[in-house]
């Protein structure tokens, strides 16, 4: 097997060639954010001499621990504080080749770039690109709003470990077959809000040329309640303000069982995100998306979707979930709505209401907020996924997540959950990837055999993936009437 090897400005590494496709693993993009660095933006990795193997995946960001072994169901990984590692799939003989950084979601407490569905090998093949996935803090690591506590803190390191990733892959993928001048970022829920964060933020700018958004509309918590959450944390270890500074010495698992009872002690168990962006002065000075309407993403080129069924993957038939009153009261936390209850009238008065209302609500009326937003400062395309499997028990509707493996072509992980590849199925990733590929070469998503129009207010054309794609020209206008009630 050959060992194909690549420049990078720190030292040279050594990948594996698997099928047409080199890959290299566990590639550093920072220092370690341990010791003094913990809470700290990220710094660039050391050098090193000689050739670096880049065989195997790097840790993983302390997380709670994949129970259920759906997001490593190759075994449990090893966690570590020391993360910032990125991972490439290209051609063999790529040159030049525009790039797709993928960011993953997880509710910014879980999840990593190594995860077996966000494979890019088949991506990488099939659309002559070169995908690259990257880590990033998570959880109280990378979400803790600490910088008003001291010029030793900073907010928002995991959106900065982004910018990070996405600095190195500017400066050294060329090393890899990629071309640093067409560099699309793409990711699914808290990796879609992460792109709306990383659209509004200066440090970013320069970095990307594209955007896709898949299932996350713009989030940042304003900067009072990133402070509670902060101070929140502190009061859970014991600490108070003023010794802020033994976060440093306590071991990382300490803070993680203190974040882990703070998450509770708030949510209840609740779709809602204690860790996320927020706004601040230094790093995110205005909330994605009117910093967007200001013109922050001018120029690039903006695809975003969602599922059609997004909410039924948090609220579940047959699971244990609040009574209407209080899921209604759990979603007005959570999404920092007004009272729900008139709207709440349009749903049925069961758990599908809040799934429901979860779709509607914050992620397509969400999405559709942050496309409007960019519309006067660069091209729009908008999309949805409806696509179901009929008598699967979660992907009988077209849930949170189900799109990622047709975009990524990963079809084993569907035979995972128990199904059969059919013909339909392997269209509809066909269509995805294509759409996505043309993107990344051209800027536009759409191709010969599946034209798209762009999106804008008088048409709202959007794609519908499902058994066949088609165009619909504001797909449920009244519904979409109603939520805009309960966007400000």
């Amino acid at each position: 097997m050959r060992q194909p090897e690549a420049a990078t400005m720190y030292g040279k590494v050594r990948g594996i060639q698997d099928h047409g496709i080199n890959i290299w693993r566990g590639i550093p993009f920072a220092a370690p954010p341990t010791g003094e660095l913990r809470f700290r933006a990220p710094q660039p990795p050391a050098s090193w001499n000689g050739v670096r193997d880049a065989f195997a995946f790097g840790p993983v960001c302390h997380q709670p621990p994949d129970r259920k072994g759906t997001r490593f169901p190759g075994g449990t990984p090893v966690y570590d504080e020391d993360c910032l590692y990125l991972n490439v799939w290209a051609p063999a003989g790529a040159e030049s080749l525009p790039v797709m950084v993928w960011i993953h979601g997880g509710t910014f407490l879980t999840g990593a770039g190594s995860q077996p569905l966000f494979d890019g090998a088949a991506l990488a093949l099939s659309g002559n690109v070169v995908v690259v996935s990257v880590n990033y803090r998570l959880g109280p690591f990378g979400f803790l709003h600490l910088a008003p506590l001291g010029d030793d803190y900073s907010s928002n390191v995991g959106l900065l470990d982004q910018i990070a990733a996405l600095e190195w892959t500017r400066g050294n993928i060329a090393g890899f077959g990629g071309d640093p001048q067409r560099i699309t970022v793409f990711g699914e829920s808290a990796g879609s809000m992460s792109i709306a964060a990383l659209l509004a933020m200066p440090a970013a700018r320069g970095l990307l040329t594209g955007a896709i958004m898949q299932s996350g509309p713009s989030q940042a918590f304003r900067p009072e309640q990133g402070e509670a959450v902060a101070l929140g944390l502190l009061a859970e270890l014991g600490i108070d303000r003023a010794n802020a500074g033994k976060l440093l010495e306590l071991p990382a698992e300490a803070i993680m069982e203190a974040a882990g009872r703070l998450v509770q002690r708030l949510t209840g168990g609740s779709p809602a995100m204690i860790f996320q962006p927020v706004v601040d002065s230094l790093t995110l000075p205005e909330e994605p998306v009117r910093a967007v309407a200001n013109g922050s993403a001018a120029g690039i080129p903006l695809l975003i979707g969602t599922n059609a069924h997004e909410g039924h993957y948090f609220f579940r038939e047959g699971a244990q979930v609040p009574a209407i009153e209080e899921s209604l009261k759990v979603l007005q936390q959570a999404l920092g709505t007004p009272d729900l209850s008139e709207l709440a009238s349009h749903y049925p008065a069961n758990w599908e209401g809040p799934a429901g209302i979860l779709t509607d609500l914050f992620f397509w009326g969400g999405a559709i907020a942050f496309a409007e937003s960019q519309l006067e400062h660069g091209p729009v395309w908008m999309y949805r996924f409806d696509w179901g499997v009929k008598e699967h028990p979660l992907l009988l509707r077209a849930v949170h997540t189900a799109e990622i493996p047709y975009v990524f072509g990963n079809m084993s992980h569907l035979r995972d959950l128990g199904l059969a590849i059919s013909p339909p199925m392997e269209s509809l990733s066909s269509s995805m990837q294509n759409a996505w590929i043309a993107f990344a070469h051209g800027g536009r998503p759409g191709t010969r055999d599946l034209p798209w129009p762009e999106y804008g207010l008088t048409e709202r054309a959007t794609l519908i993936f499902d058994e066949t794609a088609c165009v619909v020209k504001d797909p449920d206008p009244e519904k979409r009437r109603l939520v805009f009630k309960y966007i400000s």
